[in-house]
């Protein structure tokens, strides 16, 4: 039963990542009416960018898309213990934006990694860096999806019963989420 607009965040700009590959799973099984997945491959924040020329188009392009989405799904490696440069430029960008376009907007987030953790650090600093926004951020079910480069079968699909069935409750909750909105 497809509906509404959701919007996916990767944290990798890798086309072959298995991020990229968990957040087209989160798409598949969601089920969106329209789906658009967000181009991050911005400059790097700079104050004095900003000062001489203002707001990117790029960037105002992504926080018009996070406004007009029902909902924000983000799938994001862990770099260094932490959420990807990526994900965290975009964020300091979109923070300086009009609008507030995370204001209350229901937000889901996955990892998936090569470590047996899945991505917990990446999932808790990204809910810290996300938490000023004030969106509507799931608190769970956490998907972690560890040792990814076996978790994936050559289609991409997820070929991990417990990880998929994980992946279908939080999608659920996403859309009872947007549908409180």
């Amino acid at each position: 039963m497809a509906s509404g607009r959701l919007l996916g965040f990767c944290g990798s700009l890798r086309e072959g990542s298995y991020n990229r590959k968990l957040l087209r799973e989160a798409v598949r099984i969601y089920d969106p009416a329209d789906y658009a997945e967000a181009d991050l491959r911005l400059p790097l924040y700079d104050g004095d960018l900003e000062a001489a020329t203002g707001i990117p188009d790029a960037v105002q392009r992504l926080a018009d898309q996070i406004a007009a989405a029902d909902a924000v799904v983000i799938s994001g490696p862990e770099y260094n213990k932490a959420l990807s440069g990526v994900l965290k430029n975009a964020l300091d960008w979109v923070s300086r934006t009009k609008g507030s376009p995370w204001r209350d907007k229901p937000v889901a987030i996955m990892a998936a990694t090569g470590g047996r953790a899945g991505g917990e650090r990446t999932q808790w600093t990204l809910r810290l860096c996300l938490t000023p926004f004030r969106p509507r951020l799931l608190t769970g079910p956490e998907v972690l999806v560890g040792n990814c480069s076996d978790q994936f079968d050559e289609s991409g699909r997820l070929v991990n019963a417990r990880y998929e069935a994980t992946l279908t409750e939080l999608m659920g909750e996403l859309r009872k989420e947007v549908g409180r909105g």
